[in-house]
């Protein structure tokens, strides 16, 4: 399995199926490289340092980004959950829209810097009926809230604290990598992701890719 990082994915030439796609962002180029979905935990490092444990309160990504071609996307994640102002969520919201997936908790630094980007962002795709949703992996109802007021956070988040939400990504959400970012197609299949603090320009090219399929 591969990853492509941000830093220098300028100039890499990962094969993804017979074509490439190069995402430009902010100056940076990303070459989108595919992975199938499954068994992929297994492979990736940052489910290593997860499994292994370090006594950190979450594993830090290092914002590798990772494309997946929509010809070797699985099927569609079958989330079931809460969100904390009580509204139930199925698999049927996820299909006909383009979803950013973002997990997280409190007292997760990098959380804390992204959230700003992420809000930014659901404003700037808001009409394109892009929708988003946090995935809030340990907190309190009551602390959740404080952290959106703090960084005026508008769109809902999930009540993940019995796992629901993540078990359905598993194998591509590494227990404890927080923060993870996964961007759905309008079929609900995971199209993208970042493991660990996003970049504006990333996370905006990779929606914008999502919203043109």
């Amino acid at each position: 399995m591969t990853h492509s990082n941000p830093s220098k994915a300028g100039g890499g030439k990962g094969p993804v199926s017979s074509r490439r796609s190069v995402l430009a962002a902010g100056g940076l180029a990303l070459t989108a490289l595919t992975m199938g979905l499954s068994g992929c935990a297994q492979e990736d490092a940052l489910a290593q340092q997860a499994r292994a444990g370090d006594n950190k309160n979450y594993v830090a990504g290092d914002g590798s980004v990772t494309e997946f071609a929509a010809a070797d996307r699985k099927s569609a994640v079958q989330v079931n959950g809460t969100l904390f102002n009580g509204t139930a969520v199925s698999p049927a919201d996820f299909q006909g829209k383009v979803t950013v997936l973002n997990f997280w908790f409190a007292a997760c630094a990098p959380c804390r810097v992204e959230a700003p980007i992420l809000e930014e962002l659901h404003r700037e795709f808001n009409e394109q009926g892009v929708q988003f949703y946090g995935v809030n992996l340990r907190d309190e109802k009551a602390t959740a809230e404080a952290f959106e007021k703090t960084f005026n956070v508008t769109y809902p988040s999930f009540d993940d604290q019995d796992g629901g939400v993540l078990l359905s990504v598993s194998g591509l959400v590494p227990p404890g990598a927080v923060p993870t970012t996964l961007v759905l197609d309008k079929q609900g299949r995971v199209a993208s992701r970042v493991l660990g603090e996003v970049q504006k320009g990333t996370l905006k090219a990779l929606i914008t890719a999502a919203v043109a399929e």
